[in-house]
Formats: C-alpha cells, sequence, structure tokens
C-alpha cells in the first residue's frame, strides 16, 4: 500500500454508487489518472466542491500497490485547492464550451494512464488560468491551446514556410494532411485556400502573439477556428464531442 502525491487539473466527474464519484485528472507527473473520491455526493462533503472539473488541486491518492496506476483505482484522500479556475468558467457560456473542450482535449492527447505527459499538462493549466480571467475572447484561447496541444504531441502546423519543402512564406495552400501551407509546387488537390489574415491569425495564436490576434476581425477568427477544428480531427482521427457547442 502506497500514499502518492501529485497536482492535477479536474478533467471530469463520474457519479459511483450512491455517494461516490470516479474522478479524471491530467496531473503533472503520472499523466491521467483515474481516482475514486468516496462519499464527495454527500452534502456534507468538503471534498466534493474541490473535485469539479476546472479544479487544479493538491491531490494525495491512496494506492494498494507499489504504483499509482495499477489493477485498482486509487482512493483520492486529501485534496487542497490551488486555483479554482471552474468559478469564472462555468459562469460564461462561451468560457464554459470553450472549457469543456479544452478538458476534453486533453484527456484525449493524454490517453494512457500512469504515462507522465508534463507539456500538456502544463498547457491546460496555462489555458485554463487565461480563459478564466477573460483577458481574451474564449474561441481564441481555444484554438491556440488545440494548435499547441498538436505541437507538442508531433502535430505541429506550419502556416508560413511551405510544410513540405520548406520555401519561406508566406504560402497560401493549406493541406490538413501535409500539416500546413504549401507552396505552389507542392500544393496537392483538395487544398484550402483561405485568407492571408487567417494564416496570420493561426501563426499568431500558435506563437503566443496576443496582439496581433486580438486585433483581427471576426470574420477570420471563424475561418481560422474552422481549420483548427478540421486539423486537429485529422490527427485524432475522431473529433471532439463538446467542439459542436462552442460558440463562434
Amino acid at each position: 500500500m502506497s500514499l502518492f502525491r501529485d497536482d492535477g487539473v479536474v478533467l471530469r466527474a463520474q457519479k459511483l454508487g450512491e455517494a461516490d464519484r470516479i474522478i479524471t485528472l491530467l496531473t503533472r507527473q503520472h499523466g491521467k489518472v483515474r481516482a475514486v473520491a468516496r462519499g464527495v455526493r454527500k452534502t456534507k462533503s468538503k471534498l466534493g466542491a474541490r473535485l469539479e472539473p476546472f479544479s487544479h488541486v493538491d491531490v494525495q491518492f491512496f494506492s494498494r500497490g507499489s504504483e499509482l496506476v495499477g489493477r485498482g483505482l486509487p482512493l483520492c484522500t486529501q485534496v487542497e485547492t490551488i486555483a479554482p479556475y471552474g468559478g469564472s468558467i462555468v459562469t460564461d457560456y462561451g468560457r464554459y464550451t470553450a472549457g469543456t473542450a479544452m478538458l476534453e482535449t486533453a484527456e484525449r492527447f493524454a490517453e494512457n494512464e500512469g504515462e507522465p505527459a508534463v507539456q500538456q499538462y502544463l498547457l491546460l493549466v496555462g489555458g485554463l488560468r487565461v480563459l478564466a480571467a477573460g483577458l481574451h475572447e474564449s474561441h481564441l484561447v481555444l484554438d491556440a491551446f488545440l494548435l499547441r496541444s498538436l505541437a507538442v504531441n508531433g502535430y505541429g502546423a506550419s502556416f508560413t514556410d511551405c510544410a513540405k519543402c520548406g520555401l519561406e512564406g508566406p504560402n497560401r495552400f493549406f493541406s490538413l494532411p501535409a500539416g500546413g501551407v504549401l507552396c505552389g509546387d507542392c500544393r496537392v488537390p483538395g487544398c484550402a485556400v483561405p485568407s492571408p489574415e487567417t494564416l496570420v491569425l493561426l501563426g499568431a495564436l500558435l506563437s503566443g502573439d496576443w496582439q496581433t490576434a486580438d486585433a483581427c476581425e471576426p470574420r477570420y477568427w471563424r475561418e481560422g477556428s474552422g481549420l483548427v477544428a478540421a486539423y486537429l480531427q485529422w490527427h485524432l482521427e475522431r473529433g471532439i464531442r463538446s467542439m459542436r457547442y462552442v460558440e463562434k
């Protein structure tokens, strides 16, 4: 029997029995972890409010083996709140839907339980912090998070130089299979031809240039969001269900 302690973000909570929940977290050291939280659905529970989706928490786990992720689910025995991002996110529909899509995406990229995904964890914490603060449009925060998640998982897109031959941009033809924009010589059938402003926006979101992203017109936001969603679905091989509810 072993005790483990880790920081994590609550991705989802499922009912178990009459008073318990199975909590899914993305943790700093152990990647995705599912654990049982006993009695958290009781009105007197002190842990229930701390284990809601979007919460950034410090958790102590009790495992019956020498590893946190093993044959059975560990127990959440202590929880301390690091940042209650959910309080700001759930009060606004745009933030809530964008945040839900971020949680689902993070879980998909950290599919193997117990396998560290530090960069994905840090991206999620940073993304929720910015989303909760309301400093930028929620859909822009979501698109930036999706692009960077793709990048840290090996699917980074190019929005300037040709993704095939490396020809310096700007280039106009966007190909999902090729991984970004292509030059005229490398162009393949089925390429999209987004506006130059949309490609500038996507490049700014990927690099963290919020001054450029915030100044972009809404029509380019919408076109960019469509490209990001299509690119994500191509590499995940199936869509993110919560994306359909995101405000554009």
